[in-house]
């Protein structure tokens, strides 16, 4: 049943076959297993040669390699182009049709059947309607015998099984959603490129083989471009000998990245001698490097990147305004298109050609450039995730279409995070649906730098360009369906979880950004936000984190042995490593932020603290030494030696010099420190710390405890084990007294203050905040999405007009109580998408209690500090005064604007609240 499921779930048509057959195809039973024969191509024979390693695989006996039809004897699979001699000549003699395949794009047919022309020998066959189509259609085969993509490159030991099956009716696979899909290598430096310099290549460096297996996965992706990588530390993708062919023999599509137009990578093929990378001043020198490009790659598959940046990822060199540069760019497509057009010698829409607008470009296109009609228009994000802009109708309608470029892993400002692959996969679903919305579905080109620890991502974006279906369910479904075939369904749900908590902490703030600096310029790490309160919300996180790690720790203990590799690559590594660094960092705040309250734990938490900086050595080192070295050189656990993850000073700590015990309570610098404050009616658990200040060890346990009241622990040592503190979770049951809370210590009884704030039937005050989540409403015109500081939130619709006019646009409304007689404020949280098109901007408007509507601008300009806090947060806020909130119920209500606005959650914060970083911990009524 799963293999039925999955090729369900790949949306493919079944059609009546002109044979009778079974049900299921067995290709490997009693001792026989399929042979494979492949068409007389190059290409083909690599894909018989994956059929045949992946049957090996899975049935566990050699697949022989037919050299022809007459070599097959009971079992043959059957691989090739529709209209190759071999399979034009099995149609005659089989009764086949293949008609259905003329002219198309990246399909097969697939059918089993009893030979009529060979009695006694059935045949599998494969018709691709071009070479990738035959090859997807093996990949597609070696998917169904249960063989993951990620193989080879984590380890992902298929089953062994006597019986090896498959379906035998007729198969006509779909046309992929997105026509041209691909990835990016990008900072390669401290995983891709040094390990296979070191480790796997002869080349010594990114060569030959390495594209290999690149070329091979990507094919298991059913991806069909790449962009190779192209830093200064990596030899260029031409000037490496075997890299082209290698691409040619897996019918790889190369295309070069916003940088490197003409198949240049500029940053080690210009020759500072030929004088400036300007274009306005030296475009003889220019126009001769990209020919020389042009000429050597002329009838390969290419897509050439137009028009022209700086020898980097930089500006082009010589315009002063952004007229002079919209000029440049136009004069240097003219060139370009002149020299393709005289070296291949047919029309230029027959020659796969992509502007990028990324970064200043877009201003430049956004100006006025004209961009011939044939070149595709390629939408970058903002590094982070976040596309920048989509398709009008007209751009979609263009000749050369329109695509995107998306970051899963990024190196530059405000921050880099190039090391755990932590990008939300909600928000990768709702990126690509607005591709998808506004006709974005030519090509689509992941950065995913070094390929590890990114394999989930780079599943879930290549599925996605695939068959657009997948973003029709929801991306923790996919998720769960991912890892169900990597470890199995018993296992599936249970993982999956565990990476959506993984996801969900990096949303609120990545593992790369916990030292709240940034880069370019670097700048020093300070203390985390997470204590603005006291060190309670750093707390809580650094809770979720352990008990996260146990989760995982569990679920891998259970699994078999052959599995262990691929699950400390694919779940552990990443999890264990963004719980270190955060352990690393929050802890050593904490243990200064603790010894100026004179607490004892100071100490405890700096030696936490650094353990937990050895313990991401420790695993970094284990995932370096998998399968007996295999991955030597892939994981760098502190990519640009940037200041968040060096080994920082772990201090001493002296004893305190007072003797008593006290009650510690969650936070202590807000108006509601000094007691634990609950809402009358609604179930909830606090944390209480009972301290020994002496630093001898001492017991305590739980004195008189009020019938409303559950204390857990309820009782233990404090010693220096847990720097003589004792976190007590305090669970009031919403009902019972909550009055008299005694905590003993040795011999004294330590009173706690509890205090209940009123109560109401919907949300009210918690901490002097009110919290409302997006999906606390919901109204047409609103979509609620998988992404969000809260895991749900609401879009607004893609096909909403923009209006300025709040009048009739659809409205989310939220109703509260408030009981706190204060000034508040009124916070919108969104997240920080930016407008869909440039035909429509990024507005909402508010109205409280029946009040005119305000009109809230969402938009960022450019890199600015703005945008930098947005992005670092996953967050975008608005706020508005309220400087008199009369107690009692209130109703609010949110207007669309404009489409693809993204409402996360609402906060009404009154005066002496307390400071959170993220979401403040709410209270449901």
């Amino acid at each position: 049943m799963p293999l039925r499921r999955t090729c369900l779930a790949l949306a493919i048509a079944l059609l009546s076959a002109s044979h009778v057959h079974a049900a299921d195809f067995d290709l490997a039973r009693e001792g026989v297993t399929a042979a494979v024969l492949a068409e007389d191509h190059a290409t083909m024979r690599i894909a018989a040669d994956l059929v045949r390693r992946d049957l090996r695989a899975v049935g566990g006996a050699a697949a022989a390699r037919a050299g022809k039809l007459e070599d097959c004897r009971e079992v043959c699979i059957v691989i090739g182009r529709h209209d190759s001699a071999l399979l034009r000549g099995i149609a005659r003699a089989e009764g086949l049709d293949f008609t259905a395949l003329a002219g198309q794009w990246e399909r097969y047919q697939r059918v089993g059947i009893a030979s009529r022309a060979r009695p006694g020998t059935r045949l599998l066959v494969i018709a691709g309607s071009d070479v990738r189509g035959a090859v997807f259609g093996a990949v597609d085969l070696t998917r169904e015998l249960g063989v993951s993509a990620w193989e080879w490159w984590a380890d992902v030991k298929p089953a062994v099984r006597e019986h090896v099956a498959v379906r035998g009716e007729n198969i006509l696979s779909d046309t992929p959603s997105v026509r041209y899909r691909g990835i990016f290598l990008n900072d390669e430096d401290w995983g891709l490129q040094p390990w296979a310099a070191k480790t796997y290549d002869p080349a010594g460096d990114i060569g030959p083989a390495t594209y290999a297996r690149i070329f091979e996965l990507l094919w298991r992706l059913k991806a069909n471009l790449v962009w190779p990588a192209m830093h200064d530390s990596t030899k260029p993708f031409y000037q490496v000998p075997g890299n082209a062919q290698a691409a040619k023999d897996y019918a790889i599509i190369v295309g070069t990245s916003h940088a490197e137009p003409m198949m240049r990578n500029n940053v080690r093929e210009w020759n500072k001698r030929d004088g400036d990378f300007n274009f306005f001043t030296n475009r003889e020198a220019i126009t001769r490097y990209w020919k020389t490009r042009v000429d050597e790659t002329k009838g390969a598959e290419a897509m050439y990147s137009m028009g022209i940046r700086g020898v980097h990822d930089s500006a082009m060199e010589g315009a002063g305004t952004i007229d002079e540069a919209r000029a440049g760019v136009g004069a240097a497509m003219a060139v370009q298109r002149k020299l393709l057009a005289e070296a291949w010698r047919k029309p230029l829409p027959q020659i796969p050609q992509a502007l990028t607008v990324y970064k200043e470009v877009l201003d430049i296109y956004n100006s006025g450039l004209q961009v011939p009609d044939d070149i595709t228009l390629v939408w970058p994000d903002d590094n982070y995730g976040y596309l920048h802009q989509l398709s009008t109708p007209r751009e979609a309608a263009r000749g050369g279409g329109t695509g995107l470029y998306y970051h899963l892993s990024y190196w530059g400002r405000p921050h880099d995070y190039l090391w755990l692959a932590t990008t939300a996969p909600g928000l990768v679903r709702d990126q690509l649906q607005r591709a998808i919305a506004t006709g974005t579905d030519r090509v689509w080109v992941a950065n995913i730098g070094d390929i590890k620890p990114g394999e989930y991502l780079a599943q879930y974006f290549l599925d996605a360009a695939f068959d657009k279906r997948q973003l029709d369910r929801p991306a923790h479904a996919h998720m769960e369906a991912w890892f169900a075939q990597q470890f199995g369904a018993a296992q599936a749900t249970a993982i999956a979880g565990v990476m959506r908590e993984f996801y969900a902490l990096a949303w609120e703030r990545k593992p790369e950004y916990m030292g709240f600096s940034q880069t370019e310029p670097t700048t020093p790490t300070r203390q985390s936000d997470y204590l603005q309160s006291g060190g309670e919300e750093a707390e809580r996180r650094l809770a979720r984190y352990e008990a996260l790690v146990s989760r995982a720790q569990a679920i891998g203990a259970a699994l078999p042995a052959d599995r262990q590799d691929a699950y400390f690559q694919l779940v552990l590594y990443p999890v264990r490593a963004g719980a270190n660094l955060n352990a690393r960092i929050l802890k050593l705040d904490l243990a200064a932020q603790y010894a100026r309250m004179g607490r004892p734990s100071a100490q405890h938490y700096a030696q936490a603290a650094k353990a937990a900086q050895q313990a991401i050595a420790a695993d970094t080192a284990h995932y370096n030494a998998l399968a007996g070295g295999k991955w030597r050189g892939m994981m760098d656990a502190a990519p640009r030696r940037l200041p968040v993850f060096m080994d920082p000073v772990f201090p001493t700590y002296a004893a305190p010099a007072r003797g008593d015990c006290a009650l510690a309570f969650p936070t202590p610098l807000s108006a509601q420190g000094g007691a634990l404050w609950f809402t009358r009616g609604v179930p909830e658990t606090k944390t209480l710390t009972v301290i020994q200040y002496g630093g001898t060890p001492l017991r305590w346990s739980a004195g008189q405890v009020p019938a409303g009241l559950r204390l857990s622990p309820a009782g233990g040592m404090l010693d220096a084990a847990n720097g003589y503190e004792q976190r007590i979770a305090v669970t009031y049951d919403g009902r019972g007294n909550t009055g008299g809370l005694q905590v003993g210590c040795g011999e004294r009884r330590l009173a706690a203050r509890v205090q209940l704030a009123p109560g109401a039937d919907v949300p009210t005050e918690h901490e002097r905040i009110i919290t409302l989540p997006a999906a606390a409403a919901s109204a047409t015109g609103w979509t609620p999405v998988d992404v969000g500081s809260l895991g749900t939130a609401q879009r607004a619709g893609f096909s909403l007009p923009p209006r300025d006019d709040p009048a009739g646009a659809p409205a989310l409304e939220y109703t509260f109580h408030s009981h706190t007689k204060a000034e508040a404020r009124l916070r919108i949280v969104a997240v920080p998408v930016h407008a869909l098109t440039s035909a429509s901007r990024l507005r909402i408007a508010v109205s409280l209690d029946g009040q005119a509507p305000v009109t809230l601008d969402f938009a960022t300009v450019g890199r600015s500090d703005e945008w930098k806090r947005n992005v670092l947060s996953n967050s975008a806020v608005r706020t508005l005064p309220l400087p008199a909130l009369p107690p009692g119920r209130h109703v609010l209500r949110v207007h669309a604007l404009d489409p693809g606005f993204v409402l996360d959650r609402i906060e009404v914060v009154f005066d002496g609240a307390p400071v959170y970083y993220g979401a403040a911990p709410a209270a449901a009524p």
